[in-house]
């Protein structure tokens, strides 16, 4: 396992960090699998664990602190809020009054006083950046959490961001959690070079593409992912564009043949060797999926295998746009670009 500085934190992390999104109803995963696979993975190297409130409803969050009982100062423990937990319009967003609620529930769901991380979950357009900053300077200086961060925010949000703790003298975002792969690489052209800027840390999700680049989605090959069976229309090889992804990954399976590496091999090693990012969080559903993900801990990829992969999917192009978060809202509401 390689191990780097989260940002200008001082804190060595794990370059592969275990997300927990699996864990509870969504992976249909029970506590003894979430334990074991927690277990594998601290032995494997892995030091940070990232969940969110609204993981499996809270369930996530409540199983992760069972499996790390008696070893919490071992591990670098990260949640997240600003996504809605229920049906209470104000049980959301990134408001003073809800991330210091949210925050007791996830610290009484994971058993512990505090976290090391805690993030905005998304960009919430309804409350300022000062609101949200002054909130959670607050709650580190209550020793409620270490850090904060952002998730999947756009890059012109971040910079905003930064700019408002300096104006208003409060601590700012000390990392971003983006979505990046092989085949989602637009924030190259934006959040990366910000990031780096800014000195954030950067924890990458989704960094085999849903399931695209795991090696379990080929040609010829009927497709059984639980990702698929939750969202089918992602995997619809009848839709131009998963046809072009299902066209880029056979191209970048030769390639990782022809390296002498997996398809897992391949894509966790293209996340980590961008000098922006911190960590790829790796999401197993089960251990045999840890296991295989484990495997690329040390992957370092050559140049011409970095070559070859940007000849298929072009720097700073997402293969698909549409499923992207961090989309700004005026693109996805006319109201908001039309007088």
């Amino acid at each position: 396992m390689q191990y780097r500085t989260l940002g200008r934190t001082g804190v060595q992390v794990s370059s592969l960090a275990l997300g927990a999104m699996n864990f509870g109803k969504i992976g249909r995963t029970t506590q003894d699998e979430a334990t074991a696979i927690v277990d594998a993975a601290l032995e494997g190297g892995i030091n940070v664990i990232d969940t969110a409130d609204m993981y499996s409803d809270g369930e996530s969050e409540e199983m992760v602190g069972k499996a790390i009982a008696g070893r919490r100062d071992d591990i670098v423990l990260a949640t997240k809020a600003n996504m809605p937990m229920g049906d209470e319009r104000n049980h959301q967003g990134s408001s003073r009054r809800w991330l210091v609620t949210e925050l007791d529930n996830s610290l009484r769901r994971l058993g512990v006083d505090h976290v090391d991380l805690y993030q905005i979950h998304r960009w919430d357009p309804t409350t300022s950046d000062e609101e949200t900053l002054s909130a959670l300077t607050d709650l580190q200086r209550a020793g409620k959490i270490r850090y904060f961060g952002s998730s999947t925010f756009p890059a012109y949000r971040i910079v905003q961001a930064q700019w408002a703790a300096r104006e208003h003298n409060l601590s700012r975002y000390v990392t971003e959690q983006p979505s990046y792969s092989i085949l989602q690489r637009g924030i190259e052209a934006h959040v990366l070079p910000v990031a780096e800027e800014y000195g954030l840390g950067v924890l990458a999700w989704s960094p085999l593409a849903s399931g695209w680049l795991s090696g379990a989605i080929r040609e010829g090959k009927e497709t059984t992912t639980s990702r698929s069976k939750i969202m089918p229309e992602r995997f619809d090889t009848t839709i131009p564009s998963n046809r072009a992804r299902l066209d880029a990954v056979e191209q970048l399976a030769k390639v990782a043949d022809d390296a002498g590496l997996t398809m897992i091999q391949l894509a966790l090693g293209f996340v980590t060797a961008h000098p922006a990012v911190t960590s790829a969080i790796i999401g197993p559903r089960t251990l045999d999926h840890l296991h295989s993900q484990l495997a690329a801990a040390d992957t370092v990829l050559p140049a011409d295998v970095l070559d070859a992969i940007d000849a298929i999917v072009a720097p700073g192009a997402d293969m698909a746009a549409h499923e992207k978060y961090d989309t700004p809202p005026s693109l996805l509401n006319p109201s908001l670009r039309r007088r």
